[in-house]
């Protein structure tokens, strides 16, 4: 079994006051954690990306262990876990799923509006992309009410508008699919974290390609 190598990344908007303030120090590291994820997904090729998402989730270990409450760090330990296990593919990449959906669900409880919704995003997203049983624990109804919840939150956020419209084309829903990646190009970018809206805008667009294919 090859897990679907698929960039899970989920989106990092202005978000609520959250139920545990992030320290100074949990600020910073947050958003070095959000720099490197990026850098690794859309700069480094593919074959450097299984280590170095390695050891990048250890750095967001350390930051979870040491805010344990803050669900902005709990959603970025889930994005990067995802993102390692695409990268690492097989079954190993199942492991690390599962932590990657324990951080996340740990980050509902703790803050569900956190970072705009991110983790209903990531959440719905690993939902979607894990096998189904007996090997995995994906569910395509769950992963449907997951991101219907993200885009409640952020409905004119790129990530929640692409990961849907993603789970739509696989779908073969190709018309709602087309509208909803129509959005994500249309979502406002943000501040510090161009390169991952550009990368991100590179991956509707190119999904978008394969969607008009099909309805030709």
């Amino acid at each position: 079994m090859t897990f679907i190598r698929t960039s899970l990344c989920a989106l990092l908007c202005l978000g609520s006051l959250p139920a545990f303030a992030l320290s100074e120090q949990g600020q910073q590291q947050l958003e070095q954690l959000q720099s490197r994820w990026a850098e690794i997904n859309y700069q480094l090729p593919q074959a450097q990306r299984e280590a170095a998402f390695a050891s990048l989730s250890q750095t967001a270990k350390q930051a979870v262990n040491a805010e344990p409450k803050a669900a902005e760090l709990l959603i970025w330990n889930g994005i990067i876990l995802s993102t390692y296990a695409g990268a690492k593919g097989g079954l190993g990449a199942l492991g690390l799923a599962k932590e990657a959906k324990a951080s996340l669900e740990q980050a509902l409880a703790a803050d569900p509006k956190a970072l705009s919704g991110s983790a209903y995003t990531s959440l719905g997203t690993l939902y979607a992309k894990v096998p189904g049983w007996p090997i995995g624990f994906g569910d395509d109804d769950k992963a449907e009410a997951l991101l219907k919840q993200a885009l409640a939150l952020n409905p004119r956020g790129i990530d929640p508008n692409y990961f849907y419209g993603d789970f739509l084309f696989q779908a073969k829903r190709y018309t709602q699919a087309q509208t909803a990646l129509e959005h994500a190009l249309q979502a406002p970018g943000r501040p510090g974290r161009e390169l991952a809206d550009q990368g991100r805008r590179e991956e509707i667009n190119t999904l978008l390609s394969k969607l008009r294919a099909e309805l030709q």
